[in-house]
Parts: C-alpha cells; structure tokens; sequence
C-alpha cells in the first residue's frame, strides 16, 4: 500500500518520521520543521490513520512493506527513520527486514517486545462514543473526559475527528485498529539483528521501556544506545520538544 506523505523539506538525506496508535504525520510536524535545515523529511501517514488507505490487516509485517513500497515510489533507497510507538516498531520492523536500506534509526518510547494486557482504555473509549450523538467537537470533548481524564490526550485524540455532510466521523479505522489490537502488542521478529546504528529515547515517566525489555532489544538492535529525556511521559517529543531534538539532531548528524 502507497501511504499518505507530507514532504517538509528537500535540504539533504532523506528522514521518514513514523507516528504512532491514532496519530497522523501531523502530530509531528514540530519536530520534523526543526529537522527541515538539515534533512529531507517527510512524514507518513500508517494504514488506517491519518490520510492513508483503510485496510482490515494491520500487522507489523503489512506497515513496514507500505513503508518499502512507499519509498520505493518516492525513489527513495535509503533513509534515516524516527519512529514513535507503533511507528517505532514499524520502524525497526522494516529495519530487520531490509537492513541496508535503514541509515540510522531513533526509535521513540517502545520496545521490540509483546506487551501485556487487557483492552486498551483509550481504544475502548473511541469505540464507545455515538458519533451520530454529538453536534459538536467540544461535546465530543466532554463525553470522553469521563475514560479518558487527560485533556493533552483528548486534544491529541481529537484531532482525528472530521466533520462532513453526514456528520462526525474519525480518520482512523478504529474498528480494524480494534481487531488487530494483539497483532499491534505483539514482538518483532527478524531472521537477523539489526547491525546500523540505533537510539532508544525513553521518557522517565513511562512504562514502555523497561529495564526487563533490554535484553531482547540488544538481541535485535545490538548497537543500540538508550537516552532517558527527564520529565517525559510516551509522547516525549511533545512534552519535551527541546530536548528531544538535541537528542535526535546529535544522533542523525553523527
């Protein structure tokens, strides 16, 4: 599948940013404007978000050869990779899989590894609101506050939501994200590790990068490096732009 791009730049080496779970290339406009000077970065929209196809398969393995595919109408061979959360398991999917086409790859506040769990309450909260209820994005805004208290989530989630003739409706296929929410936890495989170089950016104040998960993830990723950004909750590039950009510039120029 041929995703949704925004091309921010053509300055230099290419730089594909990747989102994660209900984003859009949108979301990371910001960092991909700093990094503008220095790189030609385009943002992809993932299958089922964004601008992209909507599709019922929604696997590592289906995101990360929308990505090859992408590239290769793009002309692109090789490219520098920021991927966050399902982007960077997208991201070092694709890495295993065709390793001389990764430059250097940042992977942003995920692990290669299976996460454990129940139903996702975000996930559950989307699926629940009656779109044809609401008149209005504010009102949206209030019935989710109840399962989902954080207004910078709302926000984020929010900026999803489209309105036509026919009412309110997502971007994203929540239905199909729904159906392959285990694929969506589950570990990355690769006949091989990854030998490029690679950056973890972890945020102190999330869960997804474990001191447990280290193991498996030098195991793919042996030249691996692992930066904590102090403060930082999983969306470190918004909570802490400035530091996450030092980081990323640093590692993408060395």
């Amino acid at each position: 599948m041929l995703l949704f791009y925004k091309q921010y730049s053509d300055s230099g080496a290419p730089l594909l940013i990747l989102h994660g779970l209900f984003g859009h290339q949108g979301n990371w406009a910001g960092p991909a404007r700093e990094l503008a000077d220095e790189f030609s970065v385009y943002g992809l929209d993932a299958r089922n978000h964004g601008s992209s196809e909507h599709t019922k398969l929604m696997t590592y393995s289906d995101m990360a050869e929308d990505v090859r595919e992408t590239m290769d109408e793009l002309g692109i061979e090789q490219a520098d990779f920021i991927g966050h959360s399902m982007g960077g398991k997208t991201a070092m999917q694709f890495a295993l899989n065709w390793p001389d086409r990764v430059k250097r790859l940042l992977v942003v506040d995920i692990a290669p590894v299976a996460y454990k769990g129940g139903p996702d309450p975000v996930l559950n909260a989307l699926l629940k609101l009656d779109l044809a209820a609401i008149s209005s994005r504010q009102e949206a805004d209030i019935l989710l506050e109840a399962d989902i208290p954080e207004k910078a989530i709302r926000d984020f989630l929010l900026t999803n939501l489209r309105r036509d003739r026919n009412g309110f409706r997502w971007r994203m296929n929540l239905m199909a994200i729904n159906k392959c929410y285990s694929d969506l936890r589950g570990a990355l495989n690769g006949d091989s590790p990854f030998p490029g170089p690679t950056l973890f950016i972890k945020g102190e104040l999330s869960g997804y990068l474990q001191p447990a998960y280290k193991e498996q993830t030098i195991r793919l990723f042996p030249e691996a490096q692992i930066k904590t950004v102090s403060g930082a909750g999983h969306w470190v590039h918004s909570e802490k732009p400035q530091q996450f950009i030092k980081l990323a510039r640093r590692f993408l120029l060395d």
